[in-house]
């Protein structure tokens, strides 16, 4: 006996039916961001959108074409650098005309963020939207993905690639870009780990040198202080700022009086007359502006001034997937003689040839010599008695 279900029974069925096979459905999967929340998306995403610069620096590391499913980013070129940013868009003229989803770490731009419809919004830890703005997005159909290059750059850096990756399709370069990083950062910690007696140089890092006219922002506990930490050094920041980043008083510094100064800038810092290197500057004008900021009141006063222990690095290396040229970099000057023979030159090199759509160029870290009166290097020094 055959049973028959009424027409609109039957109508409803076939649409349950379709439903449950629609592209849709069968092609979405689960992720888990940053903040540990499981999100649905598409199984292969056309577009997303990204509300920090660092991170179409992450999608040129993995991705030949990083814009071809770009709805959005913010247009905050100083997290690339103007010049570099200005390559991109050479390379790729289609980034000029994307909309702008800007934010700043007191409010995120939802009407852009709705306005540009992503597939996907991949948005920062540090700086993203809120809960509730996150419902909203979500109800607009579009699934929210956390990642960070900033507040916990070890922990955090490989998993917000492979992320990125998995959204954009990249997996395979990702996993051999995240195996060429995870090599170069167990060379550095286990030839520390091995050299038991190894010095612990203190290290002032001044972070946008010269921003402002009074002294001085530093690294405090995590984020960027994670990488002094990580490459041997003791962050004078880390002893008195509770926070990731903060002021220090310059009579703080002198008293500390650093074995190691450090000074981060970028092509940003022209207009306050900062700390400039990065790309678009040649080596002799990022070691001038260097030579500025190290002849300052109190800064020039530090022993590791006198010494020649002074080094300037661009930001855009730091809180980025690039942060293993930087690390290369604070390995060498705090345990000069440990890793002699590292090459953060080489290895950048390596990263424009093998992985970067668009080659990073420029001035990324230099150092000032010691002064003709200054004493034996003692950071050195340590380093010999310990091997």
């Amino acid at each position: 006996m055959y049973h028959y279900l009424p027409r609109n029974r039957m109508l409803g069925a076939v649409l349950m039916l379709l439903a449950a096979l629609s592209p849709l459905t069968a092609a979405a999967k689960e992720v888990t961001d940053l903040r540990g929340r499981t999100v649905t998306v598409p199984d292969a995403p056309a577009t997303v959108a990204i509300d920090d610069g660092r991170f179409l620096l992450a999608l040129a590391l993995i991705d030949p074409d990083p814009i071809s499913q770009l709805a959005a980013w913010p247009h905050d070129v100083s997290r690339l650098g103007e010049v570099y940013s200005q390559r991109m868009i050479d390379a790729f003229p289609a980034l000029e005309t994307l909309p702008s989803v800007a934010s700043s770490a007191e409010s995120f731009d939802m009407e852009s963020m709705l306005a540009a419809e992503p597939d996907v919004a991949v948005v920062s830890l540090s700086r993203g939207p809120t809960d509730a703005q996150v419902a909203t997005l979500e109800s607009a159909g579009i699934p929210v993905v956390f990642i960070d290059f900033f507040i916990d750059p070890f922990a955090h850096q490989g998993k917000s690639l492979e992320l990125l990756a998995e959204l954009t399709g990249n997996q395979a370069q990702a996993q051999d870009y995240l195996a060429l990083r995870d090599a170069h950062l167990a060379r550095i910690s286990q030839r520390l780990a091995d050299a038991e007696n190894a010095a612990e140089p203190s290290v002032f890092m001044e972070a946008h040198a010269g921003i402002t006219r009074d002294c001085c922002f530093s690294p405090g506990s995590g984020g960027v202080g994670d990488y002094i930490d990580f490459a041997g050094g003791h962050n004078i920041g880390a002893d008195v700022l509770e926070k990731a980043s903060g002021k220090l008083n310059l009579e703080y510094i002198i008293a500390a009086d650093p074995d190691v100064y450090i000074a981060t800038g970028g092509p940003d810092l022209a207009r306050s007359g900062g700390l400039t290197l990065g790309g678009g500057y040649a080596e002799d004008e990022a070691r001038a502006a260097l030579a500025n900021m190290a002849e300052r009141n109190g800064i020039a006063e530090l022993a590791a001034v006198a010494e020649g222990r002074v080094h300037g690095l661009a930001h855009q290396l730091l809180n980025s997937p690039l942060d293993i040229v930087a690390v290369e970099a604070l390995a060498q000057w705090l345990h000069p003689t440990l890793f002699a023979e590292i090459d953060p030159a080489a290895t950048l090199a390596q990263i424009n040839q093998r992985f970067l759509a668009v080659p990073y160029t420029g001035t990324g870290w230099v150092s000032l010599e010691a002064s003709a009166d200054a004493e034996p290097d003692d950071v050195a020094e340590s380093d010999n008695a310990a091997q």
